[in-house]
């Protein structure tokens, strides 16, 4: 038998070896088949859930926004009502004093200014917080890709992220005054002239709010508009236009202080870019829709009122005098910087374009590769 295969293999030793160089290749090539296979698999299975613990983190770092826009609410309303008073004012009507009319145009201006800044000031509260904590969310997501490498350099500290995180109190303090004192000025231009005893609808109301924000957001001139280019005026309030006065020091800036220069620098980039421009004005415009459909409900019409205006348009079907206007438009600040979820808050932070927004800033701040660019 040994024999007999012993010269079977003698006669065909050529096509034996060619036979057995085949096998044994295939062999070698499905063995490292079998094992690029196998790091492809762990590699898409790394990817996986790198990308499963990113998005986790990125959903919590919006539940965090949500809550940390919702408790910095009370804070913004208590300023504004500090800063435009009317309590005072309506306390002194009460009393029926002999410049009853000079009291009641005051009250006319703060109202309207009130319940205006209030709008702004909330809409760049969740825009800017959208930015600002997911910049640092994304930061904060490559340090504890760091620290499971046993890497020691952290890109946001504890400490820097608390100094850059205290840059909001500028649209809660100077930013606030500032922005009070352009709308005053626009609030008085366009309303100073109106009668108490004037009547408007809402679509009138919704024309002047128009006049107002016109003189607010838009620039005077062509040379402001080529110097502030495609991005808001309203960046101003939120950030100083100079840079943060930790850059101003000559000497003694520590490495938590170039940090957070740095990061307040990327902030304020982000907040001059077309994009945020644009969620921002889609915000304000979804904010004074909400303040007209919470002043709606003052403005309903009779059964009578319907039979005369059935053709008309429901905007203009109902109006009021101003002096009516003013006590609900006065009482609005109350919804608009509401910390438990009104319809008006809820409506900006569950906005598409703000979640879109936010996804694309922490998108570029937590992967390594759009960060270096």
């Amino acid at each position: 038998m040994l024999l007999a295969v012993w010269g079977f293999l003698r006669r065909h030793k050529k096509k034996c070896f060619f036979l057995g160089a085949f096998l044994g290749g295939v062999y070698v090539l499905g063995k490292y088949g079998q094992k690029k296979m196998k790091e492809i698999q762990e590699r898409e299975a790394a990817e996986y859930i790198a990308q499963a613990r990113r998005q986790y983190h990125f959903e919590s770092n919006q539940r965090t926004c949500n809550i940390t826009v919702l408790s910095m609410l009370p804070t913004l309303r208590d300023a504004l009502m500090y800063q435009l008073n009317t309590e005072s004012l309506t306390s002194l009507l009460k009393n029926k004093p002999a410049n009853k009319l000079e009291i009641w145009g005051d009250l006319k201006i703060i109202s309207f200014t009130r319940s205006i800044v209030a709008v702004y000031s909330t809409c760049m509260l969740v825009v800017l917080l959208r930015v600002q904590l997911n910049i640092i969310g994304g930061y904060i997501y490559l340090d504890n890709a760091a620290v499971c490498k046993n890497e020691t350099t952290l890109l946001a500290p504890p400490d820097v992220q608390q100094q850059y995180l205290s840059s909001i109190q500028h649209l809660l303090g100077d930013g606030l005054i500032e922005l009070i004192t352009v709308v005053k000025k626009a609030v008085q231009k366009v309303f100073m002239s109106v009668s108490l005893k004037h009547a408007l609808s809402l679509l009138d109301l919704d024309e002047k709010l128009r006049e107002i924000r016109r003189a607010v957001e838009e620039p005077e001139d062509n040379f402001t508009s080529e110097e502030t280019g495609s991005h808001s005026l309203l960046c101003h309030y939120m950030m100083p236009d100079e840079e943060n006065p930790l850059a101003s020091q000559a000497n003694g800036l520590t490495e938590k202080d170039i940090t957070t220069i740095k990061l307040l620098n990327e902030t304020r980039d982000m907040l001059e870019s077309p994009d945020f421009n644009r969620v921002l004005t889609s915000c304000l415009n979804r904010g004074f829709s909400r303040l007209l459909d919470n002043m709606a409900e003052f403005f309903k019409p009779t059964e009578q009122d319907i039979c005369h205006t059935a053709s008309m348009n429901s905007l203009s079907s109902v109006s009021l005098p101003l002096a009516k206007i003013i006590p609900i438009i006065n009482g609005q600040i109350h919804l608009i910087c509401s910390e438990t979820p009104s319809h008006f808050v809820q409506d900006l932070l569950m906005m598409e374009q703000v979640k879109n927004f936010a996804a694309n800033v922490y998108e570029a701040f937590s992967t390594p590769q759009q960060l270096q660019k």
